[in-house]
């Protein structure tokens, strides 16, 4: 993918579909390091799932036989002598504890490093596109922290305001924007 910002938007539609009805969304930088962390309380992977998950021909979808997500990612990450790290507790095994957590490094300054991209779009369309789902977002270094919980939007605007309105979709990239340009 072009920009890490596309990577986590299809990982976090992993979740999405896993059922997930909080996902975050943790990036954390320094000098050396990105990390991108996906945490969600979906349905979770199973052992087997688990194994095989970076697997490009293992997907659980029935609408192609590829998945390409994952093992985009981790190629991605590994290319800058990063890594990418997946843990799971399929609710199965774990009926009140359950979810997925995607980890993935990059070091900075490897010439193969891809950039962020738009990160505010990407935001805002998991929002548009699973306006149920709340998010958490959080991109964090020694110098800036930028932040948003879909949570604290819904408790100021009250349950008959649904988070995909143009209106409030629009106020939610222009607080993401505002927040990165006093950086």
């Amino acid at each position: 993918m072009k920009e890490l910002s596309l990577n986590v938007l299809d990982i976090t539609m992993n979740s999405v579909k896993a059922k997930a009805t909080l996902i975050n969304i943790h990036i954390t930088e320094d000098d050396e390091l990105l990390t991108m962390e996906i945490i969600d309380n979906g349905t979770g992977m199973t052992e087997e799932i688990l194994r095989g998950v970076i697997d490009p021909f293992c997907t659980t979808r029935t609408t192609r036989k590829v998945g390409l997500g994952i093992p985009l990612l981790k190629l991605a990450a590994e290319q800058t002598g990063g890594e990418v790290t997946i843990t799971s507790k399929h609710e199965s095994a774990y009926p009140e504890d359950h979810g997925t957590q995607v980890t993935a490094t990059f070091y900075k300054q490897h010439i193969d490093f891809t950039p962020m991209g738009d990160i505010i779009s990407t935001v805002t369309t998991l929002i548009q596109g699973s306006p149920d789902i709340d998010f958490e977002f959080r991109h964090t270094s020694s110098t800036f922290d930028v932040s948003l919980d879909t949570r604290e939007v819904r408790e100021v605007l009250g349950p008959e305001i649904p988070l995909c309105e143009p209106e409030i979709l629009s106020w939610i990239a222009d607080s993401l924007s505002e927040q990165y340009k006093n950086i």
